[in-house]
């Protein structure tokens, strides 16, 4: 019986390599590596930036102070924070709690500022302190300028003096502020778009004049002409400056409500020669009467100021009825929001319609 062959052995084979398994890992490490050295590269570049910028500053007469500054936010952002930070030129200064600015890295046009109190200020004979329970903004550059710049505040309270012979206290529930370039009139005329909210203002000076001690909601929608005129100088150049160059403010909506009285305005203003403001105001109010009279009062007599305020109440009631009538409904309950005669501002003078308001100068900004 013939034996079957015996097979050749068959040549061996190498074991698979392993250096695949470790690529992503290699990859991961260089990458890591690559940019912790762009990260540490970006933030040598703005510390020296900022230290340029301080230079210019204090050469242009302008002293910034960041206590304790330090730079962080490895790996994504560039957190730059101050214990403390100082402001300080020939007409005002100014101090701040802990600040702290971050960018991210792959943003570096958008910003988030962080605010804490508490807040001091001087300008001449003023002098002006405030805290916050909370203080942040935000902005959104451009290579031509910016896109979008805000400021909201909660629970903002704190005290003015040197305006008058006893401080001016306030306190506010909320604030927000935002900022944008005109669309279509930034180029041209410089234009920025600006809106205001305050909500729960309570300023007792206010209160006492007013009989009212209801916190007051203020509203403001206006258009900045000019404002690329505006820069970091003095209050008094930069004013002057907006002034030359044809600067104005454009209010499209100003409502202040303060328990059932309202009032909104609209109109334009600027500065005249004498750095006084100027311009005109169209207004629409309810449940003011008595403050005319009050106001009034004061120039004609208790009597006549009582008549005038009696009188406007009349128009504005009047007008009222007469459009409910009209229509073939009853009168509304409530006040709705009717016109005044326009307020205007001349030659340091405050007019409501034909009548200066008494007791009232407007003196020169700067």
């Amino acid at each position: 019986m013939a034996q079957s062959p015996i097979p050749a052995s068959s040549p061996s084979r190498k074991p698979p390599s392993r250096k695949g398994l470790f690529l992503p890992y290699i990859l991961l490490a260089v990458l890591v590596v690559a940019w912790s050295i762009g990260w540490f590269f970006i933030r040598h570049r703005a510390a020296s930036e900022m230290d340029a910028w301080l230079t210019r500053e204090q050469a242009a007469g302008r002293s910034w102070t960041c206590a304790d500054r330090s730079i962080t936010g490895y790996p994504f952002r560039i957190e730059l924070r101050c214990a403390a930070l100082a402001f300080s030129r020939s007409d005002s200064r100014f101090t701040l709690g802990p600040v702290t600015a971050v960018v991210q890295v792959y943003q570096p046009r958008q910003g988030i500022l962080e605010v804490g109190g508490p807040f001091h200020v001087e300008q001449g004979d003023l002098v002006a302190d405030a805290t916050w329970t909370s203080l942040v903004g935000s902005f959104h550059g451009a290579s031509d300028g910016f896109v979008r710049a805000s400021l909201v505040a909660n629970d903002a309270k704190g005290s003015v003096r040197g305006a008058e012979p006893d401080p001016i206290d306030f306190d506010t529930k909320h604030l927000e502020f935002h900022a944008r370039p005109t669309p279509g009139r930034f180029a041209t005329d410089g234009a920025v778009d600006t809106s205001l909210r305050v909500t729960g203002i309570r300023l007792p000076l206010a209160d006492a004049a007013l009989g009212n001690t209801d916190p007051a909601d203020l509203a403001v929608d206006a258009t900045v002409n000019r404002a690329n005129a505006l820069g970091t100088g003095t209050v008094a150049k930069e004013l002057d400056d907006w002034r030359r160059a044809g600067g104005s403010l454009d209010l499209a909506l100003l409502s202040l409500a303060k328990g059932e009285r309202r009032l909104q305005a609209k109109g334009s203003l600027d500065l005249d020669a004498a750095h006084r403001p100027q311009g005109q105001l169209d207004l629409r109010a309810a449940g003011v009467e008595a403050l005319v009279g009050q106001i009034m009062g004061q120039r004609f007599g208790a009597e006549k100021g009582a008549l005038i305020g009696s009188l406007v109440g009349q128009l504005l009631g009047g007008r009222r009825n007469q459009a409910s009538a009209d229509a073939g409904v009853a009168a509304p309950a409530n006040d709705a929001l009717k016109a005044l005669p326009p307020l205007r501002l001349a030659d340091g003078r405050l007019m409501l319609g034909p009548f200066p308001i008494p007791n009232v100068q407007l003196p020169p900004l700067y």
